[in-house]
């Protein structure tokens, strides 16, 4: 534990985690934009009817166990130990541990997806037993389209252990860029594929399986030009591999807690009206956005800076990279939500409203949602950024201990909030987004707690002055984005409803254009500046 004294800003700054964030924000960004395309595409074909809540049911399963090895427990126990390889032992060494761990790692997840592809009706009865007990045909088309998409689970976990070793390297827009290439090819299921078969969803389904075979073989030529793709082969008593495996034990909970959270609020929604799947899930698109484009960014970006740190030993730089972490998160966190408070029914009607199969009734209902999930994103955003404080110093019994505490206090506000015991209503879709949004501040309200108790994070001076700096420009911003949103009608539900989709457009990006001129704009009167963007510097060697 390091010794709590009081911590000083380092006067060396460094851009390179800056510019390495701006670097996977803009091709996360350019993914998340087609991303949105691809949410508009659906709402086109497919709307919230049934087979819609089917479709975002099989998505989301593997998608799911996607975030728990690919991006979760897996990604977090790999990158550390990798640091430790590259900092300590030779390039050959290197590619040694890369081939072992490939090569064990891929046996486990084609065992495992096969085994999930025979046991399908049993874990299609697991995830939606309602399903199961009263409705056959969304239940059969559940097993078929799971069969359909679970197998992208290997290809895209592979994907996620490339872009971990290009990102151990400061490649960071390879593996940034690549989640376009799912956008693009679901787009293009959706506009050529469906129109050819007799249920137009399950073109979405094969959609998903091409999209992780082509992101996996676009990384292997990078990884080659680093000189680090070796033939896979498995290995189990190699003792990196052996390492990563106790290290992934215990993070498989800690790090996926939110995913748990919301597969276990797509679980309870197929016991509530039909649509509430869909109405979950765009949105969630909607939070996902920034959460993806600037946290998950920076996570990406800080983990193995901080793991260089931690074996470099250079503390108060470990420190210092964290306390800019959440900075950045507070700059960001706060206006998105603000905005899409009061923005968030015009922004999915703008995005997904279609009289033919999104109603005006669907609209209203995902607003709901949409607000309840945007509520939590300073919790969301701040997770992803404390993590890896533990994760980089192969910590992770905490996050465990924690993940854990925010999964049971989750489950008890569903039940609280949507079983009508507790209240003399219930909340319905929207109680099981305002838990998560709950549990989420509970999670990084003890993970934030844990970094200070055991001393690896020491706040720098100033955060009274950086608070009132915020809180000032927010409140400008709130009344601007009044203003504008009544001068150009998205207050106005029925003309907004009955615009056209350019019309809507136009008028709501010149809204958010405008609201963060104001709020960059106030920032910078009340005295923040360039510098107060730049991370200390690393401190250690990034060859």
């Amino acid at each position: 534990m390091m010794e709590k004294q009081k911590t000083k800003p380092s006067n060396k700054r460094d851009t390179g985690l800056l510019r390495s964030s701006f670097v996977v924000s803009f091709f996360t960004g350019l993914s998340r934009v087609a991303g949105l395309v691809r949410d508009v595409v659906f709402a086109r074909l497919i709307g919230a009817d049934a087979l819609a809540d089917v479709f975002f049911v099989a998505f989301k399963i593997p998608n799911f166990f996607r975030r728990i090895f690919a991006e979760g427990a897996f990604s977090q126990a790999f990158v550390p130990v990798l640091g430790e390889y590259r900092e300590g032992k030779s390039k050959n060494a290197v590619k040694n541990f890369i081939s072992k761990v490939s090569g064990t790692f891929g046996f486990t997840l084609a065992f495992f997806g096969l085994f999930f592809i025979l046991a399908v009706p049993f874990f299609s009865a697991l995830f939606a037993p309602t399903w199961y007990l009263n409705d056959p045909e969304k239940f059969d088309a559940l097993k078929g389209m799971l069969q359909i998409t679970f197998p992208y689970l290997i290809f895209i976990s592979m994907t996620g252990l490339a872009g971990a070793v290009l990102q151990s390297y400061d490649r960071f827009a390879v593996p940034a860029a690549t989640p376009i290439i799912l956008n693009i090819t679901l787009i293009l299921a959706a506009i050529f594929l469906a129109p050819m078969l007799e249920y137009p969803v399950f073109a979405l389904a094969w959609g998903v399986l091409i999209a992780g075979i082509v992101q996996f073989c676009f990384q292997l030529p990078f990884i080659y030009r680093i000189g680090l793709l070796t033939p896979p082969s498995i290995d189990w008593r190699d003792p990196g591999v052996t390492k990563i495996l106790k290290l992934m034990a215990p993070a498989i909970f800690g790090v996926s807690v939110s995913q748990i959270n919301l597969l276990l609020d797509t679980i309870l929604a197929t016991f509530l009206p039909t649509g509430s799947v869909s109405w979950l899930y765009y949105s969630d698109r909607i939070t996902e956005l920034p959460l993806g484009i600037f946290a998950i960014a920076i996570a990406v970006v800080i983990l193995p800076n901080l793991s260089r740190m931690h074996a470099a030993k250079s503390i108060e730089n470990f420190s210092e990279t964290l306390d800019w972490g959440i900075k950045m998160i507070f700059y960001i966190a706060l206006p998105s939500t603000i905005a899409i408070l009061i923005l968030s029914e015009p922004i999915l009607v703008a995005l997904f409203f279609y009289g033919d199969v999104m109603t005006a009734m669907d609209m209203k209902m995902a607003s709901f949602s949409l607000s309840a999930y945007a509520l939590g994103l300073t919790g969301f955003m701040l997770i992803k950024v404390l993590a890896p404080g533990f994760f980089a110093r192969q910590d992770m019994i905490t996050p465990v201990r924690v993940g854990i505490i925010a999964m049971i206090a989750n489950m008890v506000f569903n039940l609280a909030l949507v079983i009508p015991l507790f209240f003399f209503f219930n909340l319905g879709h929207v109680g099981l987004a305002l838990a998560t949004s709950i549990s989420s501040f509970l999670n990084a309200g003890l993970l934030l707690y844990y970094s200070l108790k055991k001393g690896f994070y020491i706040p720098l001076p100033g955060w009274a002055r950086f608070f009132l700096r915020i809180s000032v420009s927010l409140l400008i911003m709130v009344f601007v984005l009044g203003w504008i949103s009544e001068s150009l009608g998205l207050n106005n539900r029925e003309f907004w409803l009955n615009s056209d989709f350019w019309n809507r457009g136009s008028r709501l990006i010149v809204v958010c254009v405008v609201g963060m001129c104001v709020y960059i704009l106030s920032l910078f009167f009340f005295g923040v500046r360039k510098a107060d963007f730049i991370a200390p510097s690393k401190g250690v060697s990034s060859d």
